[in-house]
């Protein structure tokens, strides 16, 4: 599981890793790390990068990377172009809603699926 050091790690790798919205960085490690369902704990990290923003810049980079390492932990195969469309339509759309971006999790596992 991710801790917000590793977030922030991440998000350096694309920026300089300045966290601007800390509490919702840490309410969010913190529900995640009590939540057994990995979807909705993914879920729960993308509305916070994406609607929250909780970093200065690279938001967007630091979940796609997010979303791979998660796909990669459950051994799944993932196309970058579905994770990018899945991102934008979050922003585009400003979904807030968890179970809607759960939705869309798993559309992309699907998708990856089928692809093999």
């Amino acid at each position: 599981m991710l801790n917000e050091k590793d977030l922030i790690s991440i998000n350096s790798r694309f920026s300089d890793g300045n966290v601007v919205n800390s509490s919702s960085l840490k309410y969010t490690v913190n529900y995640v790390g009590r939540s057994s369902n990995w979807i909705k704990s993914l879920a729960c990290l993308i509305r916070a990068i994406l609607i929250d923003h909780i970093f200065e810049d690279g938001n967007k980079r630091t979940t796609a990377a997010i979303i791979a390492y998660y796909l990669e932990e459950k051994d799944y195969n993932y196309n970058i172009d579905e994770i990018n469309k899945l991102i934008i339509k979050v922003i585009k759309k400003n979904i807030k809603n968890i179970e809607e971006i759960e939705r869309l999790i798993e559309n992309v596992t699907k998708s990856s699926a089928t692809e093999n």
